[in-house]
């Protein structure tokens, strides 16, 4: 549909601006005319060539979904209407896409569309959980709370993933740059040594052989050893995609001496922030669960989910199969039965959520101080090890003179 811009006065004299989406100029200017503005100036605005090709147009971040639900959470509490509010921000967009997707999300308000259906529209940007959450709002008439929970969460859940992201930034970028550095060392310093060791006309010391030999190996068979890694990565992925990959996989990581605690507690304060936002927006519970388990990140725990959901079906409590799973801890159990027999669930699942954000927060503070040291001890080592095993021949010789 063509987009047309326009300048206009407003019902108070001020002059404003925007854009708006029609089938022709006529009825831009009736769309524009109902909302009372007095046009100065309406154009077609000219296509942009590179507009359909989606990798060249900038990404909608999390951050800008953010910003845009607390924005309108405060326009509906003020008494905007949606339709309003969805137009105000949808034209103010800086990013093209975003401002894009805003316009077309109102248009399909504007023709009587629910706001969580239209959003089923761009499931990437509006997940499951942000159009449930929504719908409810919509039937419960508090679209302006949920939106302003739904910020909180995403703002907690970006909070999480950044801490998460953090601890394994600092060994990731460590592990390649030591890659990166040994493999400049064998392949292109060694050899040297290895040329004028040739001169000498002497047996080399083992330690020293080996380097020499370690080297030769991965001049020789680079590419060979690059396609392996390149392989078992691609071998990997396929076989995580499946269930029984993904399962005993998450498993094992679950089950990991120092990175399986950590993740245990992300899984325990992302299900119960997502639980408890969802049941205290008015998601039935059911729905709220399944939503709760596809959010899960982790097959074992999206399982112990679904058990739970299952439980309930069968009219049993939501602890009973949470402590049978074996995932979460007790006092996370004990917690969410206190909730059930109060009455208060949503509330102590929040609870959790942020105690186990803080424990996240320890978690990785904890191992980002243990990792530095090893990672440190580890390069030196290797490099070190290197180096000396490349001097003892020079050494040798330097006795042998000496004598």
């Amino acid at each position: 549909m063509p987009v047309y811009v326009w300048v206009g006065a407003d019902a108070s004299g001020a002059t404003t601006k925007g854009e708006i989406e029609a089938q022709d100029e006529r009825t831009a200017r009736l769309l524009l005319s109902r909302k009372k503005i007095r046009l100065k100036k309406l154009k077609k605005k000219p296509k942009d060539l590179l507009e359909n090709v989606s990798f060249l147009q900038p990404k909608v971040k999390t951050k800008d979904i953010v910003i845009f639900t607390r924005q309108l959470s405060t326009m509906i509490d003020a008494g905007l209407p949606l339709v309003q509010g969805l137009d105000i921000l949808g034209n103010q967009q800086e990013n093209p896409t975003f401002k894009k997707m805003l316009i077309d999300i109102k248009t399909e308000v504007e023709s009587g569309s629910t706001f969580a259906d239209a959003l089923k529209k761009y499931p990437k940007h509006f997940d499951r959980l942000y159009r449930n959450m929504v719908a409810a709002g919509e039937i419960g008439g508090i679209l302006d709370e949920v939106l302003r929970r739904l910020s909180d969460y995403m703002e907690k859940a970006q909070a999480l993933k950044a801490k998460v992201k953090s601890a394994m930034t600092y060994p990731t970028i460590v592990l390649a740059i030591s890659a990166v550095v040994l493999g400049i060392i064998l392949i292109f310093v060694i050899p040297v040594f290895a040329k004028m060791f040739s001169e000498f006309g002497s047996a080399l010391p083992a330690p020293t052989q080996i380097v020499i030999n370690v080297s030769n190996f991965i001049k020789s068979y680079i590419l060979a050893i690059l396609g392996f890694f390149g392989f078992l990565f691609i071998a990997f992925k396929k076989f995580y995609a499946t269930d029984r990959g993904k399962l005993l996989i998450d498993r094992l990581v679950l089950k990991a001496p120092i990175f399986g605690s950590l993740i245990r507690k992300v899984a325990v304060a992302k299900f119960t922030r997502t639980l408890g936002t969802l049941i205290n927006s008015g998601v039935p519970i059911i729905e709220a669960l399944n939503v709760a388990a596809g959010t899960a990140g982790n097959k074992i725990v999206e399982n112990a989910i679904r058990a739970v959901k299952a439980s309930i079906s069968e009219g049993r409590s939501i602890a009973q199969p949470l402590l049978e799973s074996g995932v979460f801890p007790s006092m996370v159990v004990q917690m969410i039965s206190v909730g059930e027999t109060t009455g208060a669930l949503d509330s102590m699942l929040n609870k959790i959520a942020d105690f186990y954000d803080e424990e996240v927060d320890t978690a990785v503070d904890g191992l980002t101080s243990m990792i530095e040291p090893f990672m440190i001890v580890f390069l030196g080592g290797t490099i070190g090890s290197i180096i000396i095993a490349m001097y003892l021949p020079i050494f040798k010789m330097a006795g042998v003179v000496g004598g």
